[in-house]
């Protein structure tokens, strides 16, 4: 099946195609038009664009939309990164999760030095898979609670000490 969506892609058109090609349509092909493209001319799917079957909807970016739409939601590892997405895709007012800036800053550069949307969905896609093994990771997380108060804040120190002592113990398990 056709996917369509607008050039010069960024955050929400290379996620959605990552998404798409991995749990929606393995055989997807993607095409890449002129902002302001009407989507009814076009023959197959549409997304992030105006008028698109898939698009920002409320406080949802496009990449969560299609999340619910294709009953994704309970995979918390993916729910998780549409967070992070949507926070670069459109930041919110106050604050973002910290994940979207490095994410933003990397598709950023990405901009001028990989014009081509089609090899930016190539050089995208291990992002994307990165960044859901991180949150796969990051929603089987537990915090960790001392008699009910809150976790005790640790020194600079003390929490260089920790990831120090972390890496030697990878680097002994040839991680």
């Amino acid at each position: 099946m056709k996917w369509f969506t607008r050039q010069n892609a960024h955050v929400d058109r290379t996620a959605c195609p990552w998404l798409i090609r991995r749990l929606i349509d393995p055989e997807a092909e993607f095409v890449f038009v002129p902002g302001g493209t009407d989507p009814e001319s076009l023959d197959g799917h549409t997304f992030d664009m105006r008028g698109a079957d898939y698009s920002h909807e409320g406080m949802l970016c496009t990449f969560q939309v299609m999340l619910e739409r294709h009953h994704l939601t309970a995979d918390p590892g993916l729910v998780a990164m549409g967070r992070i997405i949507a926070d670069v895709d459109v930041p919110p007012r106050r604050g973002r999760r910290p994940e979207a800036a490095g994410i933003d800053a990397v598709l950023r550069g990405l901009q001028p030095t990989v014009p081509d949307d089609h090899e930016k969905l190539r050089v995208t896609a291990p992002l994307y898979d990165a960044l859901y093994a991180y949150c796969q990771d990051l929603s089987q997380e537990r915090p960790v609670r001392h008699g009910g108060l809150s976790r005790p804040r640790l020194s600079y120190g003390r929490r260089t000490e920790i990831h120090l002592a972390q890496d030697d113990e990878r680097e002994s398990e040839g991680v």
